[in-house]
């Protein structure tokens, strides 16, 4: 699965999954991958994936370039100053107790 906001361009979150080890890569370098509205949105599609595949038994979150990740995309967020807007995203945070429990090695 590889996730991207348009089709021109690249995908925002890398996916693979080889002998049960799941591997998602923030893939916007040149941002040091920061923590966009779509991207966040793409980890989380990808996280209920992997939950649902019982082969997966481990889960590894890596950045993509020089940074792991920036945090989140301030620029984005100063766009949207309604504090409604935040409320989802941030609960975003939250939804990893939803999942079946896999093991996080390396982030």
């Amino acid at each position: 699965m590889n996730t991207t906001s348009s089709s021109s361009e690249a995908p925002i979150l890398l996916y693979q999954v080889e002998q049960g080890i799941a591997t998602l890569t923030l893939n916007q370098p040149r941002k040091f991958n920061v923590l966009s509205e779509g991207l966040l949105i793409a980890l989380h599609e990808a996280l209920d994936t992997i939950a649902e595949d019982r082969a997966v038994r481990v889960v590894i979150i890596a950045g993509a370039g020089r940074a792991f990740c920036a945090g989140h995309d301030l620029k984005e967020m100063r766009a949207n100053p309604d504090r409604k807007y935040y409320e989802p995203e941030f609960w975003i945070t939250k939804r990893p107790k939803e999942r079946r429990e896999n093991n996080l090695v390396a982030v």
